[in-house]
């Protein structure tokens, strides 16, 4: 009897392990296929909905051809419009500057603005350069020098003048600072050399006075100034001034009492 009660209560154990066990296969395989089903799903619907372009522009792709290209050689260059015109200077005895210029920035749109430019791209100085190559001529006549850093790297072009107005020309290292040529410029004659020594007389401010006023009402690096006449009234200082936004501004400065005549941003 006790043997019989023993083998009853084992099977019954038995059974039910076997039920639970058979129960666990069972709730394992709907999980999989549930699994499964919405795995499929998912897969199917981002074939359908297109995945969202997280990619924003580069800075330099919003940044127009001129811009691109005054980042480019400001980038490179190492020494200042203050220590390019000091250098210059010095390699004419009792010379004074008439013209400097960064090659590379905006050499085929020097022109004055018109004299109701006030930053409206309708002035006259073409904002998308297409003003003649020859920009405005320098104290000599002859047009300013105008070529693409070579493979020196940036070059600030200098023109000095001794006291007769004779113009020297002076190149300089942008990233060293050394002096590269400095002649004595051909073409020139006595009509040239006289309306130079002229400029300067009436020019009782400094290149580096023009560009401190042009600075102050734009911050910005200095890529070239010129003395021009003001239309038959003066003479005055044009200054180039390049802002953080790579857009260049320029600023006619009476060279005779530091007052801004004319300013105007090129948007190109």
């Amino acid at each position: 009897m006790n043997s019989a009660s023993s083998r009853s209560r084992t099977l019954k154990t038995v059974g039910a392990l076997g039920m639970a066990a058979a129960a666990a296969v069972l709730m394992t395989g709907c999980g999989q296929s549930s699994d499964s089903a919405t795995s499929a799903a998912t897969s199917e619907a981002a074939k359908v909905v297109p995945q969202k372009q997280t990619t924003s522009p580069s800075a330099s792709a919003e940044l127009t051809e001129d811009q691109q290209e005054r980042k480019k050689v400001l980038d490179a260059t190492k020494v200042t419009f203050d220590d390019a015109a000091t250098t210059a200077t010095g390699e004419v005895a009792g010379g004074k500057l008439v013209d400097l210029d960064l090659e590379g920035v905006d050499d085929d749109d020097r022109e004055s603005p018109s004299p109701t430019a006030t930053g409206s791209p309708t002035g006259t100085a073409s904002p998308t350069g297409s003003a003649s190559p020859t920009g405005t001529a320098s104290p000599t006549g002859s047009a300013s020098p105008s070529a693409s850093p070579g493979a020196e790297g940036p070059v600030w072009v200098a023109e000095v003048a001794e006291k007769d107005g004779t113009v020297h020309t002076v190149r300089i290292n942008a990233v060293d600072g050394k002096v590269i040529e400095a002649r004595v410029d051909a073409d020139q004659d006595a009509d040239d050399k006289k309306e130079t020594a002229d400029r300067l007389a009436h020019a009782t401010q400094t290149p580096q006075q023009a560009a401190k006023v042009a600075t102050e009402k734009k911050k910005g690096t200095v890529t070239s100034v010129s003395l021009d006449d003001n239309e038959g009234n003066g003479v005055m200082w044009q200054v180039d001034v390049v802002g953080s936004d790579w857009k260049k501004t320029t600023f006619d400065v009476d060279a005779k009492n530091d007052t801004i005549i004319r300013e105007e941003t090129d948007n190109d």
